[in-house]
This record gives structure tokens, C-alpha cells and sequence, in this order.
């Protein structure tokens, strides 16, 4: 089948129902913003409740000497040097006084040989928070690892669940992906609240949360993809980026207000739940229906689209098979498909590469900001309103030099912003030149992963688009594990290390991106054939050209052809 096959004449289907009307803009502010906000808020949301405030030992008794509580802190608690290599009281030990109780104690000399572990808890900072996990459970100290290991169970759920619910979104549909993504994330939360007593449940709990936190984002998205023209994909995916910028920026400050992780994580995620209430505008992608040959199904979501965008007109099963190639479903096998002919393997793999490269690169700034101190609740706002500046700009390039250049532009300037990165990270004094560039990268990440994932809804075939997606998505967090490993070598060894293997990733993701055929005013690939065809006749340094508009004598015609049929039919 021609790439003008199946999937112009959808494109055609599409103008006569409506591809720009109310329904497609109901339908990106109710889902692709608002839930957006909400589904990043309830993603996001475990890296707040799993903050360890500042604490020292609880040492009772200063009430025997007649000296204040601090005094007593003072001299109970031993001074130690921190990971920052600044001295401060220590947070997990405290003075053994049985062999000096019988001292006066202006007497009492402790040694290194005194210190002992916390026996009688420890004491919460509550400046910024009232209750976290951290403090609950005191997740400190000897238990520290249990923070690490909580990140882990969610990053092997992400995993986990988006190479199930990818592929599952490509084989049952897109519409009952959501609603069950919805169902798991609320339920896996309240389980969440419900366990943290108990640290193998609350791990438990954590990964099956994240088992959807994809197919979330990606069931909306795919649907507004594949019912809207082709000019409106950049619009689309940065209305998600709108939304995901304001709930991460918001987040912080309600967990600011109510202090307290239970409620915190209650608010982030179980205003989810009522986006699952209101189905007239949650339909199944109808070329996905199209694809699967379900055409009654298909004709019923067309007329659903046509009715709330005012077009009087009505699809019928029949107007779909005239209309489009009859021609056998595809077999298709998940995920092993993307591997089936040279080109489609090669545009898999060169995504693959560059989602992996950017997440590495994202992880290990953000593993970077969290040594910075002050207001924790102001530096991820600040953190994560940088990002929005970036998808606006990365839209306006895509929509402009194409998805391509775009990528592969990004990934050049964090690669060479790297090296005046490495000259300045020894040096004290060039500590805020340093701070901006770092800036700068993550300006171009976020750049990045709008053009990857542009690409990615692009490159793959509608039968496989959330397969494929999946794929760049589970690799490059799998493989992001490594982040901390990076910032480890320049801690322990040298800190120019980390900027020079940031260097090599990004210019491997450049190459990478300049080999990725160009999207932008392109049909999107409708069959596994077209997939394993795309981008075999563009030219390698041409920039992409609007297609002419379709001519008004073939909608007429197309109209005709639909009055025809309700002719036959009245007959």
C-alpha cells in the first residue's frame, strides 16, 4: 500500500468530520493540559514525600545538668564533615556519657571512641516539612538505602508497565488503556499511604503506581495525534508540555501548604479520577479502529467527532469501505515488529539512542540540583518553570526547521556547552558561569525530548505508534540508571569527568538525530509498510516544505460520494 493509500483517504475522512473544530479543542485543554497538570503531578509527586529533612539524634537528659536544650545538642552531638565537605553537627550519631556520668560536666571530654548510633530517635528539622516518608518511618542513616531502593521499585515499574501498556494500547485500544491507567495510578497511591509502615508493601506499592505512568500521558495524546490535521501534532504535544510544566511548578507548593505526605500525595492524584466521568470526548482513536478494520466502531467515533464539530454529515460503515483500501490486516507482533525491515529498525534504533541520551542527561541534572540548599519547594518551581521557555522554543523550531534539525541542533549545543562547562567546574570563582550553563543544558534537553517525542509519534506506523513509542521510553530509562554512576565519577575522581561524558553522550545523540528521517508535513505512516518506507526519497540537507492544500473539488467530490450513499441507503 502507497503512503497516499489508506491513510490520505482517512486524512480526507477526517476534513469532512472535522479535524480543527471544537472537539479536538475540548478535547486537548480537558485532557492534554488538564489532566497533563494532574498526571505529572501524581508522577513527580514521590520524589517530595521521600525528602529527608535535616535531623540529628534526640538526646533527653539536659533537664539533670540545669543547662538549655541546645547547650545539651551542643555537647552531645559530634561534629562531622558532610558530602559538600563542610563541617556540621552529625545527623546519625550522638556521644555515649556512661563512662562520664560520674564526672561533673564541665568535665565530660569526649573522643571519637564515644560516638555511637542514635538510641533514642531522632529529631526533625520541621522547617519546610511537618511529615515526610522519610521522617515517618526515619529512613535515615542505616535505612538511607530504603530512599534509593523506593526509586528504584518506581523506575522498574515505569519500565515494566510501559512496555506492557504500550504494546497493549496498540492491540485493545487506546480509550480502555486510559481508563485503566487512571484506576492503577489512583489505586497503587492510596496503597501507597496505606503501607509505609511496612517497606516491602510501600516498594510494592510504589511500582504498581507507576506501571501507567505513561500510557497516561500517551493514550490522549495518540488520540488528538490521529484525529487532527497533520499542522496541529507540534500544537498538540506542546499543550502536554504546558500542562506537565504547570503541574510540576505547582506541585511543590501545595506540598509547601499542607506539609504533610499523605494529604500531599491525596490532592496530586486523586483529582485524576474524575477525568474518567465525562466519556462524551474520552473515543477511541477511529484510524486506529480504521487500521483494525472495526469500520462500524470507526464510522460511530467519525459521526461522535462530526456531531460536536457541527458538520452535517453522516459516515456509515459502507462510506468506509468505499473509501478506504480494502486490504488485509496487517499481522503485527508488539514490539518485534519495529525490527522487521532495515529502515523502520534503523529510525528504532537511532530514537532509542537519542531518548537514551537525553533522559542520561536529564537524571544527571537534576541528581546535580538536588545539592543545592535553601527553600527545597522554590528551587523545583524554579527547576521546572525553566523547562516551559524551552518547549515553547522547541516547538517553534520544530514547526519551523523541522523535528530533525531541531534534535540534532539541541544536541550539538549541549555537547559543546560542555566544554566551557568542564573549564569551569573546578574553579570556585566561575561558580555562577557554571550555574548558567548548566541552565542552558537543560534549556536543550527539554528541547530535545519535545523533538524525540515528536518524532517518535511520527516515525511508527498507527498500529504500532504506542509500541513504539514505549520502546525509546523503556530503554532510556532503563539505561538512565546509569546517571548516578556519572556524577559519582566526578564526585570521587574528578567533577570535569562528568561534563566530558555529558559531552560524548550529546554529540552521540546529534549524530544520531541527523540520520532520522524528517517528519514535519509528512503523512503519518498508517501501515507497517509505509513505516518500512518512511523517509526513503528525502534528501538529507533539505529543509522540510508545506504540502499543497487539497483542492476544493476533491472534498466536493468526497461530499457527493457521502450524499450518494444516504441515497442508496433511504432506498
Amino acid at each position: 500500500m502507497s503512503e497516499d493509500g489508506e491513510n490520505a483517504a482517512f486524512d480526507k475522512i477526517m476534513e469532512l468530520v472535522g479535524n480543527d473544530g471544537k472537539f479536538q479543542r475540548v478535547f486537548n485543554h480537558f485532557y492534554n493540559v488538564a489532566l497533563v497538570c494532574f498526571a505529572s503531578m501524581s508522577f513527580m509527586n514521590i520524589v517530595m514525600v521521600l525528602n529527608e529533612p535535616d535531623h540529628t539524634c534526640r538526646v533527653p537528659g539536659h533537664e539533670k545538668y540545669n543547662i538549655s536544650s541546645n547547650e545539651w545538642m551542643d555537647l552531645m552531638i559530634p561534629w562531622e564533615t558532610d558530602n559538600r565537605g563542610i563541617l556540621t553537627k552529625s545527623g546519625c550519631n550522638m556521644y555515649n556519657t556512661s563512662a562520664y556520668e560520674h564526672l561533673p560536666i564541665s568535665e565530660w571530654n569526649f573522643t571519637k571512641s564515644d560516638e555511637i548510633s542514635c538510641v533514642h530517635g531522632y529529631e526533625y528539622n520541621k522547617t519546610w516539612y511537618e511529615r515526610t516518608t522519610v521522617s515517618d518511618q526515619d529512613w535515615i542513616c542505616e535505612k538511607a538505602l530504603y530512599q534509593t531502593n523506593v526509586f528504584v521499585w518506581h523506575r522498574v515499574g515505569e519500565v515494566v508497565g510501559t512496555f506492557l501498556f504500550g504494546q497493549l494500547g496498540d492491540t485493545i485500544g487506546r480509550r480502555p488503556v486510559f481508563y485503566i491507567s487512571v484506576i492503577i495510578i489512583i489505586l497503587g497511591r492510596i496503597m501507597t499511604t496505606l503501607t509505609a509502615s511496612n517497606y516491602l508493601l510501600y516498594a510494592i506499592a510504589s511500582l504498581i503506581s507507576l506501571l501507567t505512568s505513561m500510557s497516561i500521558f500517551l493514550s490522549p495524546l495518540i488520540i488528538a495525534m490521529e484525529t487532527s490535521k497533520e499542522e496541529d501534532r507540534g500544537k498538540i504535544a506542546m499543550l502536554q508540555c504546558v500542562g506537565w510544566t504547570i503541574g510540576i511548578s505547582i506541585m511543590p507548593l501545595v506540598f509547601w501548604v499542607v506539609r504533610d505526605w499523605v494529604w500531599f500525595l491525596m490532592i496530586t492524584t486523586l483529582p485524576i479520577g474524575l477525568f474518567a466521568l465525562y466519556p462524551k470526548y474520552m473515543i477511541e482513536s477511529p484510524r486506529w479502529l480504521a487500521t483494525k478494520r472495526h469500520l462500524a466502531r470507526c464510522a460511530n467515533e467519525l459521526n461522535k467527532i462530526a456531531k460536536i464539530n457541527g458538520k452535517k454529515i453522516e459516515i456509515t460503515e459502507k462510506m468506509l469501505t468505499e473509501m478506504l483500501p480494502d486490504e488485509k490486516v496487517e499481522d503485527v507482533f508488539g514490539i518485534a515488529s519495529l525490527f522487521t525491515g532495515w529502515r523502520l529498525a534503523k529510525n528504532t534504533v537511532l530514537i532509542v539512542i537519542c531518548w537514551t541520551n537525553v533522559s542520561i542527561v536529564y537524571y544527571v541534572l537534576i541528581l546535580n540540583s538536588t545539592r543545592m540548599g535553601g527553600n527545597p519547594f522554590l528551587s523545583f518551581l524554579y527547576q521546572s518553570a525553566i523547562e516551559l521557555p524551552a518547549f515553547i522554543f522547541g516547538r517553534w523550531m520544530s514547526d519551523r526547521i523541522g523535528r530533525r534539525f531541531s534534535n540534532a541542533i539541541a544536541f550539538l549545543a549541549m555537547s559543546i556547552a560542555c566544554v566551557p562547562a568542564a573549564m569551569a567546574a573546578r574553579n570556585i570563582e566561575d561558580e555562577h558561569i557554571l550555574t548558567m550553563i548548566v541552565v542552558f543544558i537543560k534549556f536543550c534537553t527539554s528541547i530535545t525530548f519535545f523533538a524525540v517525542n515528536l518524532q517518535s509519534m511520527e516515525v511508527y506506523p498507527t498500529c504500532l505508534r504506542q509500541s513504539g513509542i514505549a520502546v525509546g521510553s523503556i530503554i532510556g530509562n532503563s539505561l538512565a540508571v546509569c546517571g548516578p554512576y556519572i556524577v559519582y565519577v566526578g564526585t570521587e575522581y574528578d567533577v570535569r569527568y562528568t561534563y566530558f561524558i555529558l559531552g560524548g553522550l550529546c554529540f552521540m545523540g546529534f549524530c544520531s538525530a541527523m540520520f532520522l528521517p524528517e517528519t514535519l508535513h509528512h503523512q503519518l505512516p498508517n501501515t507497517l509498510h509505509e513505516a518500512k518506507k518512511f523517509g526513503k526519497t528525502q534528501k538529507f540537507w533539505t529543509l522540510p516544505k508545506k504540502p499543497q492544500p487539497v483542492h476544493e473539488e476533491e472534498l466536493e467530490s468526497l461530499a457527493k460520494l457521502n450524499n450518494n450513499n444516504q441515497q442508496k441507503v433511504k432506498v
